[in-house]
């Protein structure tokens, strides 16, 4: 195995010691910190000021976060047997390449992770209408604000764990690489969901690295073809790479999805659950009318 022959002392290994055995109290002081942060944040220098119940909005996302938890919890055995097996036999991406440096080796295993197990999987939910069908929860939300990052269905949470272990043994990531990974995942999905703005110079920036707080935001806009672009997770050159990425200005985006604007039925536990097993609706492209924030 490629990591069984880098043995030199780097910055990564105190990173790699931690990740292998990260106590699942740190992984949720991780969620429970970031929520607190950015809701925070965006609290005193919102994006939008949302006229809306932001504790009885956040209630309802927090509901999806913790059923996402419990589902990836009970099966995380799957992903555990599933990593120790591509690093037992050598299988997996990250393990066919050359010796390389072990940051580089690092970078190049959360990339692939990062393709398969969110951008491909995201992308695919937007072409497969039963997967929309639960997809769309996430989308349906018309104040999207740093707990809207974990309001995914639980149906969805499940085939996103099965992407998410296809990724890790193609990869051929070790667990260290996967826990560091979530983490990451964890933190910046929170950050580019936030109800924030940063300085264009600053946001423009990081998005040529990572998914940056408007390339997401562009995502949530609530017709085609914008519903339809800025796939990516973490990195942000995937969509770059393969014909995804658009912009528009902030201030005219408009949250939600245009086959679901009633809040009604957005803005309600059980419905939502519902919607999945709803007759499928295609896009209408209506023009709604700006809403009040």
């Amino acid at each position: 195995m490629l990591f069984s022959h880098i043995n030199n002392k780097t910055f990564m290994e105190p990173i790699i010691e931690y990740f292998k055995t990260i106590p699942s109290l740190h992984r949720s002081l991780l969620l429970v910190g970031g929520i607190t942060f950015f809701w925070i944040w965006e609290s005193a220098l919102p994006l939008f000021n949302f006229k809306y119940q932001k504790v009885k909005h956040a209630g309802i996302n927090i509901f999806f976060t913790v059923t996402s938890v419990l589902i990836n919890f009970s099966l995380a055995l799957v992903l555990l047997k599933s990593s120790d097996w591509a690093v037992a036999n050598d299988f997996g991406i990250i393990n066919w390449l050359p010796q390389m440096p072990l940051w580089l080796y690092a970078i190049l295993g959360l990339m692939v992770l990062d393709l398969i197990g969110a951008y491909f999987i995201h992308w695919l939910e937007h072409q497969v209408k039963w997967m929309w069908m639960f997809h769309l929860i996430h989308h349906s939300d018309l104040h999207v604000d740093t707990t809207t990052a974990n309001r995914h269905h639980p149906g969805e949470s499940v085939f996103r764990f099965i992407f998410t272990t296809i990724a890790v043994v193609i990869t051929g990531a070790p667990m260290w690489m996967v826990f560091l990974y979530q983490s990451l995942s964890v933190v910046l999905s929170q950050f580019n969901h936030a109800n924030i703005t940063l300085p264009t110079w600053l946001d423009k920036t990081l998005s040529y690295i990572i998914v940056s707080p408007n390339m997401h935001h562009i995502h949530h806009h609530y017709t085609q073809p914008y519903t339809d672009s800025n796939y990516g997770n973490i990195f942000s050159v995937w969509d770059r790479l393969l014909g995804t990425y658009r912009f528009m200005e902030q201030k005219d985006i408009i949250y939600g999805i245009d086959t679901y604007m009633e809040p009604k039925e957005n803005e309600h536990l059980t419905p939502l659950l519902k919607i999945p097993f709803e007759s499928y609706r295609p896009p209408i492209g209506a023009k709604f009318d700006k809403l009040e924030k």
